[in-house]
């Protein structure tokens, strides 16, 4: 039985780059009595139900402790189990690997079951010890700051183990979702490229730029079986590529359907819009004058027109932030200052600041639809009085590498996307994703040592430790600092849009993550 998640977890996220817009598309095929070729769809034995999957990205990591490929985390989902897991659809938390959601012994004692006779794809059994050795790696890699409250893991019997925190920490559950169960004898590179799992289904092949092959785990003893013998899912990047398969019926689901696209596919399929964290930001250099001054910083922000960026660029497919977390968010509350475009307002907030003739370079990374809202936000800033001398647009890893992530960053602003969602949902973690301890604060933005800085971990470390009103009220005052503050803040937060074929599966449900999920879907 699955239990309703609290949707709040604490994050102390690691110094390492955003997680861009994460897509993943997918399609299926229905029975197949006979092999079929790669692009027809479907392929395998005779008889064999099969999902074929056209994929957006591209990996050649699927270690489930470091990756955080778009790729990969949806390829997990399927594959993998932790402890618990949250639905990528609902986002409700649930016992996957356990028997049971954890037994709280005290403040700090957990005690966990796992389930029985829980087996992992090549038929051995699951030990407490493959438990333990799986928190102790997950803890030492990528994920190590969204663990830090974890004091230790210890096993507790022949099915059992005990987690112990550093202090009372109310999301453990929602938490150790993150640490994906593996054989505790798997190496580094064998986790790479075949990781061995408990879900549902087992990776078969993954060959880079290509395609992954799964096969339906018969070891498997969960709630949510595999729907399928097998999955295909070919790596196509091209947008267009993957839409014309949609559109000539090789592929049965598709995830995040282009705003432009849409129309090719209306009374095709069937097409849904779930509205996601997923959002582009702007980002200051707060260490650098005048960006130092937050009223310079909300300067810029009340001369951006979010709305008509939405309407030109998206095609209307998104909503304006009045808070860091979008409406749609269980934990949302509207900030204390909402910044509808106002080129009045910027420019009474540039005289009060002491700020004449604004202009700066703006830095942006190379994603379509970011490069597409430059010009825009360039024209609009003009409106307000503030001069965009230059966009300066890279790829992301390199606008990170030559911009912000050198001795001494000299940039101005950073326009980009970012979606830590994929993670989990909770308010901490969104939150610490950006204003963390970590290289967005200490490097990037600068803003780590600041009054406002200070402040919202005041009040985030406690939230951590507080349950029900009182926790949702401390968030509310979090948000409202991120707001004042603004030394990275959203545009809006756009919507993920699936497209499927539900004469072919049944089951599927579309998600407001930049991924998708066949979790519980069956062939017809």
């Amino acid at each position: 039985m699955r239990a309703p998640t609290s949707q709040r977890t604490l994050a102390r996220m690691a110094g390492l780059a955003a997680v861009a817009a994460l897509g993943l598309t997918a399609c299926g095929g229905g029975t197949t009595t006979g092999d079929t070729t790669a692009d027809g769809g479907s392929g395998g034995g005779d008889g064999a139900k099969i999902i074929t999957a056209a994929v957006g990205y591209d990996t050649d990591n699927y270690d489930p402790g470091t990756t955080t490929s778009a790729l990969a985390l949806a390829a997990n989902w399927h594959t993998m189990e932790g402890l618990t897991e949250l639905d990528p659809a609902t986002r409700e938390v649930y016992p996957a690997l356990a028997a049971e959601l954890p037994t709280k012994v005290d403040d700090t004692t957990y005690e966990v079951t796992l389930r029985d006779g829980a087996k992992f794809s090549d038929g051995t059994d699951v030990t407490p010890a493959d438990v333990v050795a799986a928190f102790n790696r997950t803890m030492n890699g990528f994920y190590a700051p969204m663990l830090g409250f974890i004091d230790s893991v210890e096993a507790n019997g022949d099915n059992a183990v005990t987690i112990r925190t550093k202090y009372p920490f109310s999301l453990v559950n929602e938490r150790i979702s993150l640490v994906k169960v593996v054989p505790a004898g798997q190496t580094d590179d064998e986790l790479k490229s075949a990781p061995i799992g408990t879900g549902p289904y087992k990776m078969t092949e993954a060959v880079k730029s290509k395609h992954v092959k799964f096969a339906k785990n018969e070891n498997y003893n969960g709630d949510r079986p595999a729907g399928a013998d097998e999955m295909r899912w070919d790596i196509l990047v091209d947008d267009t590529a993957r839409v014309t398969a949609m559109s000539e019926g090789s592929v049965v689901a598709m995830e995040n359907v282009p705003s432009v696209s849409r129309s090719l596919l209306e009374g095709k399929v069937e097409m849904e819009s779930e509205q996601g964290f997923n959002l582009p930001f702007v980002m200051f250099n707060t260490r650098k004058a005048p960006f130092n001054d937050a009223k310079v910083r909300q300067a810029v922000l009340y001369g951006i027109n979010a709305q008509e960026l939405i309407d030109n660029t998206l095609d209307g497919n998104a909503k304006a932030a009045t808070s860091f977390l979008p409406e749609s968010h269980p934990n949302y509350h509207k900030a204390s200052q909402v910044y509808t475009y106002d080129p009045e307002k910027s420019k009474e907030l540039l005289k009060e600041a002491g700020v004449e003739d604004l202009h700066f370079t703006l830095n942006t990374t190379d994603h379509g639809w970011i490069a597409n809202m430059a010009p825009l936000i360039q024209q609009q800033l003009g409106e307000a009085g503030i001069t965009v001398d230059t966009i300066d647009t890279q790829a992301s890893g390199a606008m990170y590498s030559n911009v912000t992530d050198v001795d001494d960053p000299q940039f101005d602003v950073v326009l980009a996307p970012g979606d830590p969602s994929v993670f989990g949902n909770d308010p901490d973690l969104l939150m610490n994703w950006w204003y963390g301890d970590n290289a967005w604060t200490q490097k990037r933005s600068g803003w780590k040592g600041s009054e406002g800085y200070t402040k919202l971990h005041e009040l985030m470390d406690k939230a951590v430790r507080a349950t029900g009103d009182e926790q949702q009220d401390l968030w509310n005052q979090s948000y409202d600092v991120i707001a004042e503050e603004v030394p990275i803040y959203p545009l809006f937060h756009r919507s993920v849009t699936s497209a499927w074929n539900d004469d072919k599966i049944e089951g599927f449900q579309p998600i407001a993550l930049t991924g998708i999920s066949f979790l519980d879907v069956n062939v017809k």
